[in-house]
């Protein structure tokens, strides 16, 4: 059926980040590069969601460089979500071990921080699950790259050596970005998502990753 599987991490692998986190480490990031009294417009404009037209304005109110800026706020966000994780606040759902059910390569593609991502994989024994793992590095560059964008996908599949695979997101940008990328996409509607409306039609709607791996399994048998 597919040759590879792809997923996103945060809200499919791992649990969400409580939003505090978010606020705190955008804070400590202004606080790092000098703003001891940020705007809360601007600490919530930068916990989450940044685009880069955002990114400028701010660091223009501020007269930040936004190379430095992004590289602060990045490392201080990893930090508490790393910091979550070992509190047991973020971790794997329960149906992970599916993945062990998927006989076939599998990569992840996620917008939260390389830091993050890499902390998360380490510290939950992920790593065996996966042939490639890509998070977003701490550069302006990096948002400009990020989902809906399909370029990460894109050097996920080439590190896999295919384009037949499934791409498996809980958001509308994962669903975006996977079919930019000229791949399927199933969304995953955990209970967080449990009342979005997507504009973009996924291939596919599963619960969890049992499903899944169960979609995986019924088309490997049918070929």
């Amino acid at each position: 059926m597919y040759d590879a599987v792809v997923f996103d991490n945060d809200g499919v692998l791992l649990e969400l980040t409580g939003m505090p986190p978010h606020y705190e480490g955008a804070r400590d990031a202004f606080a790092a590069v000098g703003v001891d009294d940020p705007a809360e417009e601007d600490v919530e404009a930068m916990s989450i969601g940044v685009t880069v037209p955002d990114l400028l304005k701010v660091c223009e109110r501020y007269d930040l460089d936004p190379e430095t800026f992004w590289r602060a706020r990045d490392r201080e966000i990893a930090r508490k979500q790393q910091a979550e994780m070992r509190a047991g606040r973020k971790e794997p759902y329960d149906d992970i071990e599916a993945l062990s059910a998927l006989d076939l390569p599998l990569g992840v593609v996620s917008s939260n921080q390389d830091a993050t991502v890499e902390f998360a994989f380490e510290y939950f024994d992920l790593d065996r699950h996966f042939q490639t793992v890509y998070g977003r590095p701490p550069t302006v560059e990096s948002l400009r790259r990020k989902k809906p964008e399909p370029y990460y996908i894109e050097q996920a599949l080439s590190d896999l050596g295919t384009r037949d695979a499934l791409y498996v997101g809980d958001s509308e940008t994962d669903v975006q970005a996977a079919h930019a990328a000229g791949i399927d996409a199933a969304f995953v509607r955990r209970s967080h998502r449990a009342d979005l409306e997507l504009s973009s039609t996924p291939d596919y709607e599963v619960e969890g990753l049992d499903e899944v791996a169960e979609l995986i399994v019924a088309g490997s048998a049918s070929d």
